[in-house]
């Protein structure tokens, strides 16, 4: 009895400084899109890491939790709601559905059972695309003939919600490759997942260098693309205008930024293989 009050208060502990980290990225915006959603820097990590430790009932509460209180950041929207069955569509799948799936990640912690980042990996993008689906119905229903034009409402939608769900998913899923590698998220506690030392740290100094890079150039890459594609003093979106983008630059630093992730992770893995053989020997 002892041990199961202790695991529930250090999960309760856990998610309320998970929920509030989310919060934090959440208002941290990249990209911030007129009729609702941004990119923002990885806010639904915390919520996926929780799922993972603790599985799926748990995981979905403080999702759900999460999902309460972006509702009430977000609560400004619901002026557009065109009748009350509107605005319980728009809270449900807009906020308490659409963040509460990401308990859902951790059905995939049976699935890898020997590998934590396929785990994690998987899990994340298959919720990012269930947070992306509920965005969908909601753009194509409830919002139809408000920000979302009545004709070929649905196609509009899964356009319009993939601006910015398709960079998030992509910044999610890079933070969850990083973070598998470094930190062992299976005990009773997280800790280091490499061998400390001058190897260990190395290793995850190169990793950490490696994951900014690609980071920085995803960032690039947003707001590169997004400023040619809403207007400033709008807000509203012209797609056609993504032919006017800087490609040739965007080119160059995805490019530059893959090849030094590459290659600084190529050292560090060779660095920690030498250092194994050594150690073997000895």
């Amino acid at each position: 009895m002892q041990k199961t009050k202790t695991n529930t208060l250090v999960w309760l502990t856990e998610s309320a400084i998970m929920i509030a980290l989310a919060t934090v990225l959440s208002l941290i915006t990249l990209v911030d899109l007129p009729y609702g959603g941004s990119v923002t820097p990885g806010s639904m990590l915390p919520m996926i890491l929780i799922a993972y430790r603790y599985g799926i009932g748990r995981g979905c509460i403080t999702g759900l939790a999460n999902g309460v209180i972006q509702l009430f950041l977000g609560m400004g929207r619901l002026q557009y709601a065109t009748s009350w069955i509107a605005a319980i569509v728009i809270i449900l799948l807009d906020y308490i559905i659409a963040f509460g799936v990401t308990g859902f990640s951790a059905m995939f912690k049976c699935v890898f059972k020997e590998s934590q980042s396929a785990a994690l990996i998987t899990g994340g993008f298959v919720v990012c695309v269930l947070r992306y689906i509920c965005h969908v119905i909601s753009g194509c229903t409830v919002w139809a003939g408000v920000s979302i034009p009545s004709s070929d409402g649905l196609l509009y939608s899964i356009i319009y919600n993939a601006t910015y769900m398709l960079p998030e998913t992509i910044i999610v899923v890079a933070l969850l490759w990083y973070v598998s590698r470094v930190v062992n998220f299976n005990g009773e506690l997280p800790r280091p997942a490499v061998k400390t030392g001058k190897a260990g740290k190395a290793r995850t100094i190169l990793s950490a260098i490696a994951m900014l890079c690609l980071l920085g150039a995803i960032i690039y890459d947003t707001v590169a693309i997004f400023g040619v594609l809403q207007n400033p003093e709008t807000g509203e979106f012209n797609f056609a205008a993504i032919t006017t983008a800087n490609w040739p630059v965007i080119g160059i630093v995805t490019g530059f930024a893959v090849v030094i992730a590459a290659v600084l992770l190529i050292i560090s893995t060779v660095s920690a293989n030498r250092s194994n053989a050594n150690s073997s020997k000895i």
